[in-house]
């Protein structure tokens, strides 16, 4: 009867925990399904310590309260600007919990051989240690504290599968050992698995980092769902499958949205320029037809006599119709309230406004919307890349801020770059494109922008919300 309690108690906990993932659809609904996932999760904390005969329960209780205590401090004190780097830091984080309670629980099984849960901890031991130096690489790039092109070896794809070979004889040699021998064979494999993630993810950069985070949120949820096998816990079985799978069709869709194959995204590649034309990649109908003029080396600016301040404000009150392509460089400059203000005082004006969301506009999915969304924009105003691209041809004005490589036409006529291939928003199709760049580099893949070079584009270079500041006061005092 006690064994039936408790499970429909787990049961109770993860449909919370699941229900909570379902309000992940909309904007509004993600801030409550975030609060019901956490309040099942801490269900579970409270259900673990009542359940089982706990030694020193104030140990428990400490850790808990400091562990809790340094993760509020930190999300109070990371901006939007951080959140990808973070959300690669937590999955780390999470790796090194699932390894580390792996590594324990495998020096407690003295059996001999390979039952269902030692090779669970030797997976969740190995997926997790991988988990946590990579995510940890992940981290460092989205931070720009390591270096973000990718970074290939010489040999680099025999390295990774002879680093994956030396974990699985490692693994089977360690389950036949016990005590000493075990526990230094057990920290052998913790090493390579380490060593297999981090050479694993410093060959992904540009366009597929976002598919690097995907992957390592499953990879994380695999090691905690082993874990759970291996200490006999259903939530944790349970909460680890479902990241597992979230993280897995998310890793699909990034892909799909990426036009990137998965294999071909871990097996990495050598950046070199090319000027070779890869209309496979979105149809010979747009690159023929809509390329035309992108590499056009006349002046991007209006002539020097014309001020380009000037110029954006008579095009911004002759247009009709606007669509707003945001990016890093808005997260960047905490310019998401002043695109709001400014796009609403367009509209007053009888404008219509929307904005064109990249999926990983801003290094991560979703990023562009939580930002947008922060400053109270209407959900129905965003528009996923998809369902807008064939409008841009059809519009006065595209506004560009804080966005490079997510309007970069290279990744169409460029080979062997880190945005090959990736489909683009194409701005550059509208009839004027207005820029508010903090400059005109190369953006996160280091590729440089033909656009910026287009003759029907004006620049407005400097700190995107300095320059919205300009124009809103600008307009506001000629209208």
């Amino acid at each position: 009867m006690n064994n039936w309690f408790e499970l429909v108690i787990d049961l109770i906990i993860i449909l919370i925990f699941l229900g909570g993932f379902t309000r992940f659809r909309t904007p509004k609904g993600a801030r409550q399904g975030n609060f019901s996932a956490a309040f099942a999760l801490a269900l579970a904390v409270v259900v673990i310590i009542t359940s089982y005969r706990i030694m020193q329960p104030h140990i428990v209780i400490l850790a808990l309260l400091i562990g809790s205590a340094l993760g509020w401090l930190v999300a109070m004190r990371v901006n939007m600007i951080q959140i990808p780097a973070m959300v690669a830091f937590q999955h780390g984080a999470g790796g090194i919990a699932a390894f580390l309670v792996s590594f324990i629980e495998l020096t407690r099984n003295t059996l001999p051989g390979f039952g269902v849960e030692k090779i669970s901890g030797f997976l969740g031991l190995a997926i997790g240690a991988l988990t946590f130096s990579g995510s940890m690489i992940a981290s460092g790039k989205l931070a720009n504290i390591i270096k973000k092109p990718p970074l290939v070896l010489p040999m680099h794809s025999h390295i990774t599968i002879g680093l994956l070979i030396l974990i699985v004889l490692t693994g089977y040699f360690t389950g036949y050992l016990q005590g000493r021998p075990l526990t230094i064979l057990l920290a052998v494999m913790v090493a390579e698995s380490i060593l297999l993630g981090l050479v694993f993810s410093i060959r992904i950069g540009g366009a597929d980092m976002p598919v690097l985070i995907s992957f390592l949120n499953a990879t994380a949820g695999l090691a905690a769902a082993f874990c759970g096998v291996i200490i006999h816990n259903r939530l944790l079985i349970a909460c680890g499958a479902t990241v597992a799978a979230s993280g897995s069709i998310l890793t699909h869709v990034m892909c799909k949205a990426m036009n990137r194959n998965l294999l071909k995204v871990f097996i990495g590649f050598r950046v070199k320029d090319s000027a070779d034309p890869i209309p496979a990649f979105f149809g010979e109908e747009i690159v023929a037809d809509n390329l035309a003029g992108i590499g056009d080396e006349s002046p991007a600016e209006p002539p020097a006599e014309v001020d380009p301040l000037t110029e954006a404000i008579r095009v911004c009150r002759e247009a009709k119709n606007v669509i707003v392509v945001p990016g890093y460089g808005m997260a960047f400059a905490q310019a998401q309230f002043d695109v709001v203000r400014f796009t609403t005082l367009l509209e007053q004006s009888g404008k219509e406004v929307r904005f064109a969301i990249h999926p990983v506009a801003g290094r991560m999915p979703g990023h562009m919307d939580v930002l947008l969304a922060e400053a109270e924009l209407s959900y129905d105003k965003m528009i996923e890349m998809d369902d807008i691209n064939q409008d841009f041809e059809k519009t006065d004005l595209a506004i560009i801020v804080g966005a490079c490589d997510v309007v970069n036409p290279a990744a169409m006529t460029t080979k062997n770059t880190p945005i090959s291939g990736m489909p683009i928003l194409l701005a550059h199709n509208a009839k004027r494109v207005l820029v508010c760049n903090l400059d005109d580099k190369p953006g996160y893949s280091g590729i440089d922008n033909p656009l910026y070079k287009n003759k029907k584009v004006i620049m407005l270079l400097g700190d995107a919300k300095e320059t919205l500041t300009k124009l809103i006061d600008r307009y506001i005092s000629e209208s």
